[in-house]
Parts: C-alpha cells; sequence; structure tokens
C-alpha cells in the first residue's frame, strides 16, 4: 500500500513537471512567434549610401617601382529609410579600391545610432603610402591616367544592428561599394606642376548595399 502510494505521487509529479515544462516552451514559441511577426511585419528595409563628394590631395605613381601614394577626403552620406526601425553602427571602416585592389590604409568611422530616416554623414581621409601595385595594375592606371579619368571604388566594411522598439537584434555585416569617378587634369590647366596630374570629382553616386 505504501509503494502504491508513493509510486502515485511520483507520477503526480511527473505529470506537473510535464505541465510546466509544455507550459514554459508554449510560452516560448509565443514570444518567438510574436517577434516573427513584428519583424515581417516591419522588414527593415537596407541603409542607402551616397558618395557625396571627393577630393583628392595627393595621387601619385611611381613609375620606377609601381608604387602609389593617395591622399583624398571623402564624404559618405547614410540614410535610414525605415520609418519605425532604428539602426546601430557598432563598427565602421572604409578605404579605397583600384580594380580590386586595396590602395590605402583602412579609417575608422565613428560608431553611432540612427534613427527613423535620419541620415549620417562622414567625411573621413583616406592614406596610402607607397602601396606597391601589381605590374598589371600599375600599367593600367598609368593608362587611365593618360586616358584623362580614373574610376576609384570606397568600400565600407562593419556591422550593424536593428532597432524595433526595446528590442535589439544581432549582428549583421554590412558592406558598401561607392564608385568614384574622377577626371584627369594636367598641372598646367591650372597652373600648377605639370608632373602632378590633378583629379577632380565629377559627381554624387549611389552606392551598392549588402546586409
Amino acid at each position: 500500500m505504501t509503494t502504491d502510494c508513493g509510486n502515485h505521487e511520483e507520477q503526480k509529479r511527473h505529470k506537473v513537471y510535464r505541465r510546466l515544462f509544455a507550459a514554459f516552451l508554449l510560452l516560448v514559441i509565443l514570444v518567438l512567434l510574436v517577434v516573427l511577426i513584428v519583424w515581417l511585419v516591419l522588414r527593415p528595409t537596407k541603409p542607402k549610401f551616397y558618395l557625396q563628394d571627393a577630393s583628392v590631395a595627393q595621387f601619385n605613381l611611381s613609375s620606377g617601382d609601381g608604387t602609389l601614394t593617395a591622399v583624398l577626403q571623402v564624404t559618405l552620406a547614410s540614410r535610414n529609410p525605415n520609418d519605425r526601425i532604428g539602426v546601430y553602427y557598432d563598427r565602421v571602416d572604409a578605404f579605397a579600391l583600384y580594380k580590386a585592389q586595396q590602395v590605402t590604409a583602412t579609417t575608422a568611422l565613428p560608431p553611432g545610432y540612427q534613427g527613423h530616416n535620419d541620415v549620417t554623414v562622414w567625411s573621413p581621409y583616406l592614406y596610402g603610402a607607397a602601396v606597391p601595385l601589381g605590374p598589371y595594375l600599375a600599367d593600367a592606371l598609368s593608362q587611365d591616367q593618360n586616358a584623362g579619368y580614373i574610376l576609384l571604388y570606397v568600400r565600407v566594411v562593419g556591422s550593424l544592428r536593428w532597432k524595433v522598439g526595446t528590442w535589439i537584434s544581432g549582428h549583421y555585416h554590412l558592406q558598401v561599394n561607392c564608385p568614384v569617378f574622377l577626371t584627369v587634369d594636367s598641372g598646367r590647366s591650372h597652373g600648377g606642376d605639370p608632373s602632378t596630374p590633378y583629379l577632380r570629382f565629377q559627381h554624387m553616386t549611389a552606392c551598392s548595399v549588402d546586409v
């Protein structure tokens, strides 16, 4: 009799544990379902980036060893197009590319929060000191200079998080590519050194954004 009572109590405890576990599991599923529904309804749109300006202070290709020294300042604008979702930029770095080769060091941009429909503007300097180019790239850059135009790219990489109300998402990788169209003018036309080309930024460009 005592054994039967003990077994009965044990079964009752197991039933209670099972019911508590099922209730907890149901609660977790409901919370996840609510988060998923909110996420699908709001559906964040990735930020839009624009290259507003580029000023080239130095851009010298050494014909002897095929190295490039460059100093340029770029103005990048980012707009959050979402009406109900904010963006945390936790890490944002920028550098310049020529035909997929990085030609400046990486410059860190200030992190921060971007509210609904807000615009953030960065104006970093990008530096490259005697960056070695492959023979093909050095020749291609020289040919571009002689032709009167150069196409660079400013790349932005980093991580961001979405903010919906009090909920903040995990980290998402950010990569932005901005074309920089430059025309080459000899130093004679602006009273400078004829051996030093003058590079002029053409127009604001929209950037491709991957999140």
